[in-house]
């Protein structure tokens, strides 16, 4: 069909790329255009594939969803993208809406569901999950700045001090300053903890 909504797909995983796009594909109205398995390789496809709507994992090689989503709004800001992720978090979700991503729905969405997403965010309307919303809303703003994001980012390895301050371009003091700070914000006692918290919330 001429006016069929032409699809990327992007996920790491190839049995679920592919049965995403077997599900989608007996659609009459939608039409699988390209599949990639890594974040960084979604605009180059998109643009050689025509695509306007980009399905997109959260976690994959080269660049998260998350960062495609991004680089979609910058560089295709025709393409709509949509997060289908296993990875219902709430901070997740504000990011990914943040970056430009038109929709945020999770795996286990039924097919005629995720069909009817993938229309509404090609209409030009915004698709969420209900649930996941209630819960971001429930969670708050990430309290983290930045800098105590990398800092956590980097501590998630278990890695010293000294590791973490080489790993980010910061002396061992402002890594300790940082860590004190997000260990509160998150009431974890722990700086694995800490980043474990803020990794099970989508903040990092």
């Amino acid at each position: 069909m001429t006016d069929s909504i032409r699809l990327l797909l992007a996920d790491d995983q190839a049995l679920v790329r592919g049965a995403l796009a077997a599900l989608l594909d007996l659609e009459p109205d939608l039409d699988v255009v390209a599949q990639v398995g890594r974040g960084d390789e979604v605009v180059e496809a998109a643009r050689a594939s025509d695509a306007q709507v980009c399905l997109l994992d959260i976690e994959m090689p080269g660049a998260d969803g998350i960062e495609a989503a991004a680089a979609i709004r910058s560089q295709l800001p025709q393409v709509r993208s949509l997060i289908v992720t296993t990875f219902g978090r709430p901070g997740y979700l504000r990011r990914a809406i943040d970056a430009g991503a038109s929709g945020f729905v999770v795996k286990d969405t039924p097919a005629a569901q995720l069909a009817d997403a993938v229309r509404r965010v090609h209409a030009g309307l915004r698709v969420v999950d209900p649930t996941l919303a209630t819960e971001s809303l429930a969670s708050g703003e990430n309290p983290l700045t930045a800098r105590e994001t990398d800092v956590l980012r980097a501590a998630m390895s278990g890695a010293t001090v000294a590791t973490i301050a080489a790993q980010v371009h910061l002396s061992a003091g402002t890594v300790r300053n940082h860590l004190s700070s997000a260990i509160g914000k998150t009431g974890a006692s722990t700086r694995g903890e800490a980043a474990h918290i803020a990794r099970d919330r989508g903040w990092i």
